[in-house]
């Protein structure tokens, strides 16, 4: 496998959710300034020569839209030369509704940016407001206006359930107003209370309490049957998209292919290796200036490490795991390598396996954790 995809972090923020572990920090202009400085110091470590060809690229965070406009200009153009853009089969940008003004939709579109992954969590405002997101429900309708005006016309909005004080009826009526927007991708987590986070100290304090499980049951197959019925089909756990719409650079992941991870706390897949980059942003700055690689720990992946996460993380499609693949990338066959563990689960109703792919029932969506477990190899 070629590395043809990477994965840049901004982690800057107008304001930091409540619910968020990723690394983040509070916007700040130099420092801004200072971090696509060494940015692209590890860009260059990794491509050294000539652009990279690559399949897709994904810009995350925190919030790459939150920097100011030169500040976005100068990370475009860091991009374009040490990436190939103009082979890219996917480029992506994340944005909160409300940082997005038509110079900025026009400006990364100029530069290629064909698909924006918008962090609309929910439509209604008090919602917004208790999880500490800074946006507001006419924002997102201005803010899809904006591109689309841009030409960008590929766009995701990521919701979730399981919110503190978030009943089913609410979830509906978030729900409705993303499906009203005509969108061909469609992202929806539930609330995970993450160590370190806002939720997570009042959790702790017994200030904070999330719908009983039965009801973000109720909330998930009320996603699953409003997508289908509007055309919308179920392609990953947490994933819906128009047939031709998915997430190309979230299928690298799954596909467990490999990856450039760049940017601070960003993970990466590279040949024989996972690597986790430098957290703090002092320390990332200092290491990346010093010698363009801010990598924290570097994990060896042997071939038994390869074949579980081929499990783990494609089980995760609704498409499954197939079998011939994972034989053309090991040589081994999958039902020997896990020893029965494939038709134990099949037989419990967790696992379907039919037509050469081994998926997920819809009782092994509710026990994902369990199926995957299944499949850890001794050592």
């Amino acid at each position: 496998m070629q590395i043809a995809s990477a994965y840049i972090h901004i982690p800057f923020c107008q304001q930091i959710c409540h619910y968020c572990d990723f690394v983040k920090f509070f916007y700040d202009d130099k420092a801004a300034d200072d971090y696509l400085e060494a940015l692209e110091k590890e860009m260059k470590g990794y491509v050294p020569g000539e652009k990279q060809k690559m399949k897709t690229i994904y810009v995350g965070g925190g919030t790459p839209t939150v920097l100011q406009t030169h500040q976005l200009q100068r990370l475009l153009e860091m991009i374009d030369t040490y990436f190939d853009v103009s082979v890219c089969e996917e480029y992506t940008f994340e944005a909160n509704p409300g940082d997005l003004d038509q110079e900025k939709a026009d400006l990364l579109a100029e530069y290629g940016v064909d698909r924006i992954s918008l962090g609309v969590q929910t439509f209604d405002n008090q919602l917004l407001e208790d999880i500490g997101r800074v946006h507001r429900e006419d924002d997102v309708y201005i803010n899809i206006e904006r591109l689309r005006r841009a030409g960008i016309t590929n766009i995701s909005i990521d919701l979730m359930y399981g919110l503190p004080n978030q009943s089913v009826e609410l979830f509906e009526e978030s729900v409705d107003k993303a499906l009203s927007l005509e969108l061909p991708h469609y992202s929806s987590y539930s609330l995970q209370i993450e160590p370190k986070t806002v939720f997570h100290q009042r959790y702790k304090r017994g200030e904070l309490s999330k719908p009983p499980e039965d009801e973000e049951v109720e909330m998930y197959h009320l996603l699953q049957r409003k997508l289908r019925e509007q055309g919308i089909y179920h392609y990953e756990i947490s994933n819906f998209s128009m047939p031709g719409y998915e997430s190309k650079h979230n299928l690298t992941y799954w596909d467990n292919a490999y990856y450039y991870g760049i940017g601070a706390g960003a993970h990466g897949y590279l040949p024989g290796k996972r690597t986790i980059n430098i957290r703090p942003l002092p320390a990332y700055l200092k290491k990346a200036n010093e010698d363009g690689k801010p990598v924290l720990h570097e994990e060896p992946v042997e071939v038994k490490e390869m074949m579980e996460e081929e499990m783990f993380l494609g089980l995760r499609k609704m498409e499954g795991v197939s079998k011939r693949r994972f034989l053309e990338k090991y040589d081994r066959v999958v039902d020997e390598v896990f020893d029965g563990a494939v038709a134990e689960l099949a037989e419990k109703g967790l696992l379907s396996d039919e037509n050469g792919y081994i998926r997920l029932t819809e009782k092994g969506k509710l026990f994902g954790n369990d199926v995957f477990s299944s499949f850890l190899l001794d050592s």
